[in-house]
This record gives C-alpha cells, structure tokens and sequence, in this order.
C-alpha cells in the first residue's frame, strides 16, 4: 500500500531541503514516489499560491487565506495525489493541511472547527498515514526563513514579513497537533547541523512499516505464497 507522508515546519525548518534527500532515499531503494508540494502541486493550484502569496495584496483576512489554500489543496489532491496513491505511489508532500491549522488556524486564529468544515467539502478529512515534523525555535526559523528570501528575490513573499510573534503562534500550533495524533508525526529537531537533522529524519525513515521490505515490518507477517 502506498504511504501518504508530509513535511511539515516553520519557513526556515529546514523541511523542503530534506524533502529532496528523502526522495533520493526513495529513488536508491526503488520505492515509486511522487514529490510535490502546496500550495501548489498541479498549474492550477500553483496559479492560486502566487495569489496567495503576492504581497501587493497586503494584509489578507485569515477566512480568505483559508479558502484560497484550500481551493488549491482540492485541486492538487483530486488531480495528483489521490491518483499517484491509487497507483501504488508513494507521495512525498511539502505541506497540507497540518499547515493551515497551523498558520491559518493558530497563526491567525480562525478557528478549528472552521476549517474542520471546510477541510471535509475540499479533502474529506483525508489525513496523511506519516508526518515528519521539522522543529527548531521560531527565532530561528525566522533567521534562516529571511536569509533564504533574500537569496531567492529582492521581494519578500507576504508570510516573510510576518512578526516573531505570529511564527511563534504557529510552531506552537504544530506542536499542538503532534501532541494530539502521536501516531501520525515524527518530531524531527531541526535546530543544529544539517547533518545531525538529516541522520534523524533518514532514520526516521527507516522506522515506517510502510516503507520496509516485505517480511521486516511490524504489523502482520505476509501470506504464504
């Protein structure tokens, strides 16, 4: 069965970078897999994130960013991700909707039990099966988040120049919901060498029935032929 597994983390986590290296282990044992991404994913869903991010827009009301994400999340699932899982491909996902509760919810406080509903008309609930969640201070986050924007254009998306204070709401909100579903996320510290993270994540890797060769996991032996 394929296994639906997101990264999650504050800009700055370090969690696309290792999203790269976790396809390569992927590609070296010869797992199919899909690596993508949101907002985004498909040209549609991509058209709606640089709306989404523009900051010509200014302050956008938090309902609104949580339409606009979710909008594009329905088209990337129906058009991508449910597909590829029912090929039997792995999918390797750079945000969902842990994000939104995360920033939407607990950034700009819309609450739960709004995007709750809106999260069953646009994905059915759908809930990634693993969650690696990339965690370092928000202080931090927002140290590496600002170098990176500044390498990648002179212009700050809207979300990087966010305060301290809303980062802090949100890496408080993932926590959150690692605390809530501890069968679902893998806590990754991401706060020092790049290489200590990546060594925890491979690992953590290793760890997943679902990605062990047949006859090593966890759960129930395989038939006999």
């Amino acid at each position: 069965m394929a296994c639906f597994l997101t990264f999650e983390g504050l800009d700055g986590s370090g969690k696309s970078t290792h999203l790269r290296t976790a396809a390569a282990w992927f590609a070296a044992r010869n797992l199919p897999h899909l690596v993508t991404h949101e907002p985004g994913g498909t040209p549609l869903a991509q058209a709606i994130r640089e709306l989404f991010l523009d900051p010509k827009w200014g302050a956008i009301d938090g309902t609104v960013e949580l339409l606009l994400v979710f909008a594009s999340r329905r088209q990337h699932l129906i058009e991508k991700i449910e597909p590829a899982l029912a090929s039997g491909t792995h999918v390797l996902c750079d945000r969902f909707t842990d994000s939104t509760r995360a920033y939407q919810g607990c950034g700009r406080g819309v609450p739960q039990a709004t995007i709750d509903r809106v999260d069953a008309v646009a994905t059915g609930g759908r809930r990634p099966d693993v969650t690696l969640l990339f965690d370092l201070p928000a202080a931090d986050a927002r140290r590496r988040g600002a170098s990176k924007a500044r390498r990648r254009s002179n212009t700050a998306d809207r979300l990087d120049v966010e305060s301290l204070a809303f980062y802090e709401r949100v890496r408080g909100g993932y926590l959150e919901l690692a605390a809530a579903e501890p069968g679902r996320f893998r806590i990754i510290d991401s706060g020092g060498d790049l290489r200590r993270t990546e060594e925890r994540m491979l690992a953590t890797l290793e760890s997943i029935d679902a990605l062990k060769p047949p006859g090593t996991r966890g759960d129930l032996p395989d038939p006999a032929p």
